[in-house]
């Protein structure tokens, strides 16, 4: 079977990430004033329906190594992809809560499948030089994501819902398409390796258990930034709407540039160091709204959390990659993406119920500061084990 590019390879890996995270999850998230206006919805079972996908995700991601070792890798992609791309269809329908809970559901497990199979099958078959590059296009699907939920998602929403989602739906059904008979359903076997193709191959199990517990950390690092991020600003900081939004955009912007400088900053320092910046310069931009609340404070914020949410995503797994063997990088990141899904969901739903509590979003912040001040330590210590 001939060998397929390590460009390839990486926007492949890319449309795994914009289609499991970026339309599946980060999509919904601007329709919900919409889906409630539009009388589809009340707010509640708006609210119950976005948490049902973050559980899917928890499933998928507890389930999808098992999945490839039942029906191997190329089956499973090609069923995720294809019931991601329905659930966009689906979604499309005014056909009541049970419909779309059994579809956010559905999408939620195999969004976090195609993130968990589709990601190291595009990094485990490409040598260790070319990682950081292929990196980068992988996980540019996730600030794609991002951006089109604060820009392109709203505007579709003027002109109706079902509409947005068909629109969407087109547009998955495309990627998909090119990415599964373009590459995907043409997948070499891995060859199995020897120790000098990875440099950190013989480090011990520390080391490898230092960087997944960053991960999760990070998880809860970034959750008040993408939950409450609009509302902060447009009503506790009494900005309004329209300038919260702007800021999203920035996020947004932020996340674009995310993967691109993470490659870079892998192919300059190596994956470990690069991972170990990256989170001391999330936990400062985290805690940049405790300090204070000044447009360039709240922009810096935007940019850099912006820019290192899918950025510590491509160099976590860029460095998980090169700790083990490519036989084990699908397992070892579904491991990852496991831990960082259950803290996701308990940050989310413990600092919801804080919230309502201490009534102010501030002390959030700190909270995830600290969460990722830890996360960066956890990383710090992993590059001493080199």
């Amino acid at each position: 079977m001939p060998q397929i590019s390590a460009t390839r390879l990486g926007l492949a890996g890319g449309v795994c990430t914009l289609l499991g995270i970026g339309l599946a999850r980060f999509a919904y998230t601007p329709l919900i004033p919409a889906l409630v206006e539009a009388g589809w919805f009340s707010s509640h079972a708006a609210a119950y329906l976005g948490a049902i996908n973050l559980l899917g995700y928890l499933i998928g991601a507890a389930t999808a190594h098992r999945a490839t070792l039942i029906w191997s890798v190329r089956p499973v992609l090609a069923a995720c992809l294809a019931i991601t791309v329905a659930s966009l269809y689906a979604c499309a329908l005014d056909w009541g809560v049970l419909w779309y809970g059994f579809w956010r559901l559905a999408c939620g497990i195999t969004g976090a499948m195609l993130v968990v199979v589709g990601v190291p099958a595009a990094l485990s078959r490409v040598p260790l030089q070319a990682k950081a590059y292929t990196s980068s296009l992988v996980f540019t699907g996730i600030g794609l994501g991002i951006m089109a939920s604060g820009t392109v998602v709203p505007w579709l929403a003027g002109f109706g819902v079902g509409v947005t989602w068909l629109a969407l739906a087109l547009v998955g059904t495309a990627l998909a398409s090119w990415a599964w008979f373009a590459v995907l359903g043409r997948l070499p076997p891995l060859e199995r390796s020897t120790g000098e193709e990875h440099v950190d191959a013989r480090l011990p199990a520390l080391a490898l258990g230092l960087v997944i517990a960053a991960y999760s950390l990070d998880a809860m690092g970034f959750v008040p930034h993408t939950l409450f991020w609009v509302d902060y600003i447009a009503r506790e900081l009494g900005e309004g709407l329209a300038t919260g939004s702007g800021y999203w955009v920035v996020f947004g912007l932020g996340a674009m540039c995310g993967p691109v400088v993470a490659g870079a900053l892998a192919a300059r320092l190596r994956f470990k160091p690069a991972l170990a910046l990256a989170l001391t310069v999330k936990t400062i931009a985290v805690c940049l709204p405790v300090l204070s609340t000044g447009w360039l404070a709240l922009g810096l914020s935007s940019f850099l959390v912006g820019m290192l949410v899918p950025g510590v995503v491509t160099l976590t797994s860029g460095t998980l990659s090169t700790l083990v063997a490519p036989e084990r990088q699908q397992q070892v990141w579904g491991w990852a993406t496991l831990g960082f899904a259950l803290t996701q969901a308990v940050a989310a739903y413990g600092m919801s119920w804080g919230y309502e509590q201490l009534g102010s979003y501030r002390p959030l912040f700190a909270i995830a500061a600290a969460a990722l001040a830890l996360a960066s330590l956890n990383a710090i210590a992993a590059v001493r084990r080199s």
